[in-house]
Formats: structure tokens, C-alpha cells, sequence
């Protein structure tokens, strides 16, 4: 099969020599996109395209995003009619002693798209900066809901490996163009069904800065989750298919809602006037509370176990 590795380069002159040596001979070409760096990133990747043919320079003329630069790579990988497109960072932290691990399950056909998983050893994870362990740990669970996909973890690992004939049927312009590329991947992905799979793994972490700024996830990426989970559960549970989950929603949520509002209503109403509430007004709302609370978590529990598996 033709293996494409694709490696959005910005300001990365310092390593990005070092990376496309360690990539092993048997991949077919190596895609370089050049997104408008600052550095001599752009001098360095011509003159290694010119001694190996493997080397597919492209260039943008104004900065994009990461996303922009792997769609660019996608299409091009698709163009050369590669089986597998690869994503490489730049910057010397992925390991491409991995490669094999990630397409392999492509090649057996276990999985339609692999990624990274920096989380599996303990002793790796140690020497991930704090800042990034956090942030990691938080996000992991928002976007298992937001993109269905609960069997995975490390969301936001950038070493990933897909089957073009996945990448054909996708909608590549829902696709986000910057640092929300790898969540954005994995939402899409899920309308296609495809199975993803998380190969164990550790990163290198040495003096390059990471560009995806705490500020960013905190204000940028909880409202396009939230948008991705709920545009999920709609299109998932009530137009593609209608199953005992979409009962689970249909009436847990409304009655958790409503016992929720009539309880707090009724406090407020009988604290005001320090009476004690009637038992009526106090026994409703709570049955409605946790008989709705039971049903949405039913619904969790179908929801954590329908990811693709195959």
C-alpha cells in the first residue's frame, strides 16, 4: 500500500531536518507544507526536496492553521492516490519509531484511523509538561461527548494515520483550519463510522513552545463542543436512527428538568414566606428529579457503549 506522510511545518527550522531523516524509507512520500513559516523553514525543505524525490514541497502563501496545512497535505496525498495519509508534526515531538504501530491496524483492517496516545504509560506521562497533563485530562472527557468516540484518550495528539478511501468520504470543509483540527477530525469521523483506535505512545518534549495557548482552549473550543455534542445527539438519536437512547432523552430530560425547576420555584416560593412546603411539593419534584437523573444516565451508558467498534 502507498504510505503518504504529511508534516504542516511553521517555524520549524530547528527540527524539521532532523524529522524528515527519521522517517523510515518505506514511506512512500513525504508532503511538507509550508504554512507561510518566518524561519528558514521554507530554504531548508527545498533543498531537502531536491535530494530525494520522496519529498513533495507546497507552500502556502499566507498563514492558515494547522488544518488548512493538513487538508492541503490530504488532498495532495489523495491526488498521488496514496492508501494511507499520515500526520507528522514538525517540531521533533513525535517519535517516528510509531509509525509502524499506527498503520498497522489500517493494514489489518481493524481500524479506519489511528492516533497517539501519551497517556497509556505511566512512566512517559511523567515527563509531559504539568500544564499539558491538566489540560489533556479535562478536555479527554468533553470531547469523548462531543465527538461519540469514548474509547479514546489524549484527544488532541497530532500523530494520527488514516485510510484515504475514509478521508474520500468525509466532508473535508467542516474540517476545522486551525489548532481545533484534531477535535474537529474526530467529530466528522464519527458521521462516517469509522473505527478509530489509540496506539500507546510517548512524546518528546524539548525547547519548542506548544502554539495551542491555554486562553484558546478555555474560550475557543467549549462553545464548538458544545455546538459538536449537541448537533450529535440530534442528528445520531433522532434523524439517522431512533433507538431506546432517543427514549431515554425524550423522557429523561424533560422530567429532570421540569422536578429541577418546580423544586427550586417552590423552595424559593416557601423559604420567602417560612412556611414548611406540604409534602406534595417536595416529594414531586424529587421522584421527577431522580426518575429523569436514572433515564439520562441509561442514555449515557447506551451512548459510552455504541461507538464504532467495526
Amino acid at each position: 500500500m502507498k504510505i503518504a506522510v504529511i508534516i504542516p511545518c511553521y517555524n520549524v527550522a530547528a527540527h524539521i531536518e532532523s524529522v524528515v531523516e527519521k522517517i523510515p524509507d518505506n514511506i512512500d512520500w513525504i508532503i511538507a507544507v509550508n504554512d507561510c513559516s518566518k524561519d528558514d523553514t521554507a530554504n531548508i525543505l527545498l533543498k531537502l526536496a531536491k535530494h530525494s524525490k520522496r519529498i513533495i514541497y507546497l507552500q502556502h502563501e499566507k498563514n492558515q492553521g494547522v488544518g488548512a496545512a493538513m487538508l492541503t497535505g490530504y488532498r495532495k496525498s489523495m491526488e498521488l492516490k496514496a492508501d494511507i495519509s499520515m500526520k507528522m508534526d514538525g517540531d521533533g515531538q513525535m517519535d517516528a519509531s510509531y509509525i509502524p504501530a499506527l498503520i498497522k491496524p489500517l493494514l489489518e483492517d481493524k481500524a479506519d484511523f489511528t492516533k497517539g496516545n501519551r497517556f497509556h504509560n505511566l512512566r512517559a506521562l511523567q515527563r509531559m509538561p504539568i500544564s499539558r497533563r491538566l489540560g489533556n485530562t479535562g478536555l479527554s472527557f468533553i470531547i469523548k461527548a462531543s465527538s461519540g468516540y469514548w474509547n479514546t484518550f489524549d484527544p488532541t495528539n497530532g500523530f494520527t494515520a488514516i485510510k484515504n478511501e475514509t478521508l474520500m468520504e468525509m466532508d473535508l470543509y467542516r474540517i476545522h483550519k486551525r489548532y481545533y483540527f484534531e477535535t474537529s477530525m474526530l467529530i466528522e469521523l464519527y458521521y462516517r463510522s469509522a473505527v478509530v483506535k489509540d496506539i500507546p505512545m510517548h512524546a518528546n518534549y524539548g525547547e519548542e513552545i506548544s502554539g495551542l495557548s491555554s486562553t484558546r482552549v478555555f474560550f475557543e473550543f467549549p462553545p464548538k463542543l458544545l455546538y459538536a455534542f449537541i448537533r450529535r445527539l440530534l442528528l445520531k438519536y433522532f434523524l439517522y436512527e431512533f433507538n431506546v437512547a432517543s427514549i431515554y432523552l425524550l423522557t429523561g430530560l424533560p422530567m429532570f428538568c421540569y422536578g429541577l425547576a418546580f423544586g427550586i420555584k417552590n423552595y424559593l416560593k416557601y423559604t420567602s414566606i417560612s412556611m414548611p412546603a406540604p409534602t406534595g411539593t417536595v416529594i414531586i419534584p424529587t421522584l421527577l428529579i431522580i426518575l429523569g437523573f436514572q433515564l439520562l444516565l441509561s442514555g449515557v451508558s447506551y451512548d459510552i457503549s455504541n461507538y464504532p467498534k467495526k
